[in-house]
């Protein structure tokens, strides 16, 4: 249902702080023709923490009517209280997504059982596909395999994202979740080995200036052509370490308008612009994976 080349899209605002929706149909133009295989909108990547829930709606369908159908749409829907995601997935469920993305309840740092009772919460209130995410270095909890799986038997509940870089994990989750469940990346440096062992594709940071790069990466590697996707994957390695020189989505919005994919690289406090020192970071890593 989800693999390959999956971006987390960045939100992109006006120099007045307003969601840019022009630049917003021109990224998803941008991702059809380079070939990625769906859309995250709205998740860790898009500023979801700082968009209000109308906000958020709004873009997400927003997405889903620049897609036409040309791309699936998935939308995040992840946040620390339970209600308020059952919100945005009762609010987004006939919007014509293909699926929900939803990250840990971050800051009060559930246990097991409470991460169970969440998500099983939200599985009961929304009849599409849902997207664990699981990334405790942004959210202070880690969703354990053993959890995982227990997860993996309720019916809409069909993928995990896993931003760990732990590699290990690849063969327990699909051990203990089933040869159905879908495994997905969410770290771009660790991505392609990802895959080689048993994963079926990555929601990347990256794929937001290097599309076209990334699709075709990750099919080869779907195809077992490793060789050919790890010459791309070298190239790229500079951008899947530096995007990240600073809180993301910082730099990649920054890179993002150098290419003119938005008008502004603007972002919403508490995050600020990429700073001076930072930039030439940036753009070095741009410049040696050859899209600058």
């Amino acid at each position: 249902m989800f693999s390959g080349s999956i971006v987390a899209l960045i939100t992109p605002f006006t120099q007045d702080g307003e969601v840019d929706f022009v630049s917003l149909k021109k990224l998803v133009d941008y991702h059809v023709e380079a070939g990625t295989d769906a859309i995250v909108a709205v998740g860790t990547t898009g500023e979801s923490s700082t968009l209000t829930i109308e906000e958020h709606v709004k873009v997400v369908e927003k997405a889903v009517e620049y897609a036409a159908g040309r791309i699936p749409v998935i939308a995040g829907t992840g946040a620390n209280a339970t209600h308020e995601s059952i919100t945005f997935s009762r609010l987004l469920n006939n919007t014509g997504i293909a699926g929900v993305l939803s990250v840990t309840p971050y800051y009060n740092k559930p246990t097991q059982e409470g991460l169970y009772q969440h998500y099983k919460a939200i599985s009961e209130q929304t009849e599409v596909p849902i997207i664990l995410y699981n990334v405790p270095g942004r959210t202070a909890v880690d969703l354990k395999p053993e959890t995982v799986a227990r997860l993996a038997k309720l019916d809409n509940i069909v993928a995990l994202k896993d931003a760990t870089g732990d590699l290990s994990r690849v063969a327990l989750h699909r051990e203990l979740c089933g040869d159905d469940f879908i495994l997905l990346s969410g770290d771009d440096a660790t991505g392609l080995e990802f895959v080689k062992l048993g994963g079926q594709g990555v929601i990347s940071v990256t794929n937001n200036i290097a599309a076209a790069d990334m699709a075709k990466m990750m099919h080869l590697a779907l195809e077992g052509k490793f060789d050919e996707a790890e010459e791309i994957n070298q190239r790229l390695m500079p951008l899947h370490k530096n995007l990240f020189v600073e809180s993301s989505p910082i730099p990649v919005k920054w890179a993002a308008h150098k290419l003119g994919l938005i008008s502004f690289g603007d972002l919403r406090l508490p995050l600020t612009p990429l700073s001076e020192q930072a930039r030439p970071v940036v753009a070095k890593a741009m410049t040696e994976a050859c899209i600058f």
